[in-house]
């Protein structure tokens, strides 16, 4: 600044370097279908709440099920509508449900279609293709991808790792399809797997179905029933379900009422000579003699077999097929006895999916509560009933070290007095010493971005020594507080970290020229102790 005016100036003169602000670290992104939105489209949103969810995506796809029947118990209950492995097709607000229950909070969703639509490959991998543009999140997660077929899957799997070692921010969280461990690792491939990490085996959780009553199917009833209504009436029939006398005898006359059954027009006029307009008089007399009082009044037709029709005023329409099914919504007035039987029996299926969607929530509550470089291991899963498959240590052997192929899948197992808990903390690249751990390959991300982000102001900035000094002052102060809240190893901050920029150092004059500037750091990141050994031995006892 030039000076021409006498007088005082002041100038501020800085002194410290910048600092480097710390990204999230536990910002899942989930792909897979929602009830609205994504329709020919990837819709990506931002969420906070499962509130936010349902108001921008919707709610969960109704589950179907077939309720068996003996007449007046049930027998049995089963899914109608069930995807691979015995899940819903599709169950991706169930599993954020399941996130946001173990500890889970902001998250993105990335939409690759509507309930209903058919399931593939190329919709996950057009989502995986939208997060590439997105910078915050931090986890895949997907889900609802066990449903494809193992091929497609494979291939799915080794795309998003691709993307997380592309972009060096983030981290897969993948799922073992049906339990088949080998058959995963043999699709995975072997590139990239220090960006991912598998966990086994499925999860019973507490969760429920919703399912919309009149969709339940209810088998095995010893009767068949249609009603429908006439002019305020309500006229019934009641027969044998295998040979129902009325859905043989259709009139023709043109005041005849009819009701739609399956596609076909069922009449009530002309059943052994009496028509809608007889059955109509006849009520009208009743009605007049006896102030209005369906109680007694029926009309009697012949059929295979004989049947009594009662007509009852002000009843709504009930429907059924005639093989001795009926639906749960019929029952509710008809049968309240096995209505509420199928009520609790339904009530009591527990939801069962892949382990991702809880494992997102636990790395964001371990990373929320203890920092990325405490690995999510030794924790309880909440809202889970137990692991679908018992786990004991002698099988975990081959998934936590698999000598042949070198990829470790974690196992989550469940303990006498203590529930279920992750027992495994290992990336893909398990017998990787670098990227053996889920904590240590995360830490990495968080500070390798961290600084990258940081260090963006000095972009053309002059290559001197004061620039190098503002940057390898900023970076160690960084490093310096990783060390004191324990990410780092090391009694001091010499044996923890090193920051080394300058010409002879990291740079030659030749870089210089070119407009490199190159700074290198050495971290030694705390790890988690996997094993602990205690020794014994005896001890002579001393005078």
């Amino acid at each position: 600044m030039q000076y021409k005016t006498p007088g005082v100036y002041v100038e501020e003169i800085s002194t410290l370097p910048p600092s480097v602000a710390e990204v999230a670290t536990a910002i899942p992104a989930f792909i897979g279908y929602t009830q609205r939105g994504g329709s020919g489209a990837v819709e990506v949103a931002q969420i906070s709440t499962l509130l936010e969810f349902e108001q921008r995506f919707g709610g969960a796809k109704a589950a179907a099920f077939v309720v068996s029947t003996d007449g007046s118990n049930i027998t049995g209950v089963r899914r109608d509508d069930a995807g691979a492995g015995a899940n819903p097709t599709y169950f991706l607000y169930e599993a954020l449900s399941l996130y946001f229950k173990n500890g889970g909070g902001r998250c993105y969703i990335v939409s690759v279609g509507n309930h209903g639509d058919m399931q593939g490959a190329d919709a996950f991998a057009a989502g995986l293709a939208e997060l590439e543009r997105h910078d915050e999140p931090t986890l895949i997660v997907m889900p609802e991808a066990v449903n494809l077929e193992p091929v497609d899957l494979a291939a799915l799997q080794q795309q998003a790792l691709a993307l997380c070692s592309k972009l060096q921010d983030r981290f897969a969280l993948l799922d073992v399809r049906g339990g088949n461990v080998d058959g995963f690792r043999n699709g995975v491939g072997n590139n990239n797997l220090d960006y991912g990490a598998a966990y086994h085996p499925y999860l019973q959780t507490t969760l429920t179905y919703g399912y919309d009553p009149a969709q339940v199917v209810v088998e095995g009833l010893a009767q068949a029933s249609w009603a429908l209504d006439l002019g305020g009436l309500r006229v019934e029939y009641q027969g044998e379900a295998s040979n129902p006398a009325a859905d043989t005898n259709k009139g023709t006359a043109a005041s005849a009422v009819a009701f739609t059954r399956d596609g076909s027009t069922l009449k009530i006029d002309n059943i052994d000579g009496k028509s809608s307009a007889e059955i109509a008089d006849a009520w009208t007399a009743w009605a007049a003699a006896n102030a209005g009082d369906a109680s007694g009044f029926t009309v009697t037709v012949s059929g295979t077999p004989d049947a009594t029709i009662p007509l009852t005023s002000g009843a709504s329409a009930l429907s059924s097929s005639g093989d001795g099914t009926a639906t749960m919504a019929s029952l509710a007035s008809k049968n309240t006895g096995l209505y509420n039987q199928i009520k609790k029996a339904l009530s009591g299926q527990r939801i069962t999916m892949p382990p991702s969607a809880a494992m997102a929530g636990v790395y964001a509550q371990v990373d929320r509560d203890r920092g990325v470089w405490k690995a999510p291991a030794n924790v309880s899963l909440s809202s889970v009933i137990g692991p679908t498959q018992s786990i004991t240590a002698a099988e975990q052997e081959g998934l936590n070290v698999d000598p042949t192929s070198g990829k470790s899948v974690n196992a989550i197992r469940a303990f006498t007095g203590k529930g279920t808990l992750v027992w495994g903390a290992r990336t893909l690249a398990g017998n990787d010493n670098e990227w053996r751990y889920v904590s240590v390959r995360r830490l990495f991300i968080m500070i390798e971005e961290s600084s990258r982000k940081a260090t963006a102001f000095a972009v053309f900035e002059p290559n001197d020594a004061t620039t190098w000094l503002k940057v390898k002052g900023m970076l160690e102060s960084y490093l310096y507080g990783l060390w004191e809240r324990g990410a780092l190893q090391g009694s001091t901050p010499e044996q923890a970290y090193v920051v080394n920029v300058g010409l002879g150092k990291t740079m030659t004059s030749q870089d210089v020229l070119e407009g490199r500037m190159i700074v290198e750091l050495g971290i030694a990141a705390v790890r988690p102790a996997e094993f602990i050994v205690l020794r014994f031995s005896h001890k002579l006892a001393e005078a």
